[in-house]
């Protein structure tokens, strides 16, 4: 029988090189070479005032390092971190065996939004210098993601002031109950548990009341409708997923295709993407060139900003929602989409129409007929009427044909009120001289140069959301508030950027 030398993983004391730990080529060793020799930390020296007086400070870059290499490892809380600075032998090199505490390495994080953009663009900088952003194409795309707030305490003023009035009734209801039970002879016991009861309605109707004084507006979406707020993250909003609704962020990322290099990145509390595009299109300006192909998909699609874009000459593809459907390579899609799983698809079953629709009733353009389903003639009140900027053909059937009919509640919504059906068939734009935005759009996003370059968005931007969400392990904010938010994002987008580097043999 074959003897093998015993292998024991025990504990023990090993005199260890730290500065040997970081092997070349690897992503931790372009971090500690980057942040000693290559990035400007001054501006994170300024915040500590204890050059004559104080207990001296863990050095800002030393913090960086592992955070920026937890987050690498998908460790993003504080108290993880702080465990790994103790036991895992990267952590120790990187930290120099100095063992921040949680509150130092949390407090950090959340002081980084005013140097955050800064050091960003710091990299960003080694980058271009690395020859790793072409410039050709900017990919941008966005990713929904929960927050650390309460789906359940979103809500409008109005929502809040009925959940307070709610709260307040039912505690004044319990107490006019233990007073009546107190003017009786005998004196009942009172339950301690509906005493704490009582305490925590007053209490949570206390904190809708100071936060109504405290909110006295509504928060207003771009067009003025009135927004959902949330009172443990005011700035976090509802947003809908494949997966449900989620209390959070939508973290915006432009990538360059040359190396997927992240030139810009954005956290905003909203879930509409359309109001997203021209902010991190405007960031981009002191990066992109003249020449440089801005590609979205058809959440970024809006008339305004593609009116935006033609005002301010740049080149464009942004998808609409009809793309595919135009675009003969996708005409046997259908048959590779997965079955809906019983236990998401919330959707509910086609219903079938209770009246009479247009395809029901036979129209010959050529001519200029229209017969209802009873077989009836009816006739022509208009040849060139405009619905919705579309020419249509409008059809009208005679009194002495529908009063009568048998078919009234199957042709007409309110058959009691209304006389006549009448239909319309439409028959194209109503103006083919004033082209749109829109249809410019179309015309160049359908053309064979158009399908080739839009073609290379997917593979440009969504292995960066692959590598962040499953590498990474990102699947939710730790932070509250815009700004901590997306200092939290551009941190991870900077680990990204970071590992390009080292891909690529810096600081071998």
């Amino acid at each position: 029988m074959a003897r093998y030398k015993h292998i024991d993983t025990s504990p023990r004391f090993i005199a260890v090189d730290l500065e040997r730990q970081l092997l070349p080529g690897t992503f931790e060793h372009a971090l500690h070479h980057l942040i000693d020799t290559r990035l400007d930390l001054t501006s994170l020296d300024a915040r500590y005032r204890n050059d004559l007086a104080g207990a001296p400070a863990y050095p800002p870059g030393m913090l960086l390092k592992v955070v920026l290499f937890a987050y690498s490892q998908g460790i993003v809380s504080s108290r993880g971190i702080e465990r790994a600075c103790r036991d895992h032998v990267t952590f120790i090199a990187l930290s120099g065996d100095s063992a921040p505490h949680f509150t130092t390495i949390a407090a950090f994080v959340s002081g980084l939004t005013d140097d955050v953009a800064r050091l960003f663009g710091q990299v960003l900088y080694l980058c271009d210098r690395q020859g790793l952003i072409g410039r050709e194409m900017f990919a941008i795309d966005g990713v929904k993601l929960p927050s650390n707030a309460s789906k359940a305490k979103s809500g409008t003023r109005a929502d809040f002031e009925r959940q307070a009035t709610k709260l307040e009734a039912a505690a004044q209801a319990m107490l006019a109950r233990h007073r009546e039970n107190d003017a009786l002879s005998t004196e009942p016991d009172i339950d301690a548990k509906a005493a704490r009861r009582i305490e925590r309605l007053e209490r949570d109707a206390a904190q809708m009341r100071t936060w109504l004084q405290a909110h006295p507006a509504d928060r207003r979406g771009a067009k003025g409708s009135v927004r959902k707020s949330n009172r443990t993250d005011a700035d976090s909003a509802k947003m809908a997923t494949s997966k449900g609704v989620i209390q959070g962020y939508t973290g915006v990322a432009a990538v360059d295709d040359r190396h997927q290099i992240i030139v810009e990145a954005q956290a905003h509390g909203t879930g509409s993407e359309q109001e997203l595009l021209l902010p991190v299109v405007a960031a981009t300006a002191s990066i992109r060139t003249a020449q440089t192909l801005m590609t979205a998909d058809a959440g970024y699609h809006s008339a305004a900003n593609l009116k935006a874009l033609a005002e301010q000459q740049i080149p464009a593809l942004i998808a609409d929602n009809g793309m595919r459907k135009r675009d003969e390579r996708f005409k046997d899609q259908g048959k590779y989409k997965q079955l809906p799983d019983p236990l998401y698809d919330k959707t509910k079953p086609a219903k079938k129409a209770k009246h009479y629709r247009p395809g029901d009733f036979d129209y010959d353009p050529a001519a200029g007929t229209c017969r209802c389903p009873a077989g009836k003639m009816l006739y022509q009140n208009g040849t060139n009427c405009v619905h919705n900027g579309y020419v249509a053909v409008k059809f009208q059937g005679a009194l002495r044909d529908c009063v009568p009919c048998e078919q009234r509640d199957r042709c007409l919504r309110t058959p009691e009120k209304t006389k006549t059906r009448q239909v319309c068939f439409f028959r194209g734009k109503a103006s083919a001289t004033a082209t749109s935005y829109t249809d410019r759009m179309k015309q160049a996003i359908d053309s064979a140069r158009g399908r080739a370059l839009y073609g290379g968005r997917f593979a440009t931007v969504e292995p960066v959301f692959g590598n962040l969400r499953h590498n990474k392990r990102l699947n939710r904010f730790t932070l509250r508030g815009q700004r901590k938010v997306d200092t939290q994002w551009k941190l991870y987008c900077l680990v990204h950027n970071i590992e390009k580097l080292a891909h690529h043999g810096y600081a071998q």
